[in-house]
């Protein structure tokens, strides 16, 4: 549980971040982020398996690169729900998108189910070889 409120805390940062970065895309508080963090979080698990699955051929056709419009098209449907959280364009919803993604990928190396900062010790052996 610690995993996921830590997570959805990123998230909302995350947000507010990308909402200073990228023109065109606005957040009006902390609150408004957490709340299109966690509304982008279940359209996720529920909304965009099922968009996966039904833009398959394109997203094979076009190497993979169809699921940046789809995570764009999420940041858009949520910023239709949530009154606070705002994208005006689809080149702001892109780069918005783009960004989320790769700080949500960084925080997903780092940050284990437990809500803990996993990392990975390597030490030698007798023969010095890495173990």
């Amino acid at each position: 549980m610690n995993g996921l409120l830590l997570r959805w805390l990123i998230s909302a940062l995350s947000l507010l971040l990308i909402s200073y970065l990228v023109p065109g895309i606005e957040v009006e508080g902390f609150f408004y982020a957490l709340v299109a963090a966690a509304f982008l979080g279940v359209l996720n698990a529920v909304v965009r398996p099922v968009l996966i699955v039904l833009t398959l051929p394109l997203t094979i056709l076009t190497l993979g690169l169809f699921i940046l419009i789809l995570n764009s098209f999420m940041l858009v449907i949520v910023s239709a729900i949530i009154k606070g959280f705002h994208v005006h364009g689809f080149w702001a919803a892109f780069w918005g998108a783009l960004l989320l993604s790769l700080i949500s990928w960084l925080c997903s190396a780092f940050i284990n189910s437990k809500g803990r900062v996993g990392y990975v010790e390597m030490r030698r052996d007798s023969d010095g070889r890495w173990e």
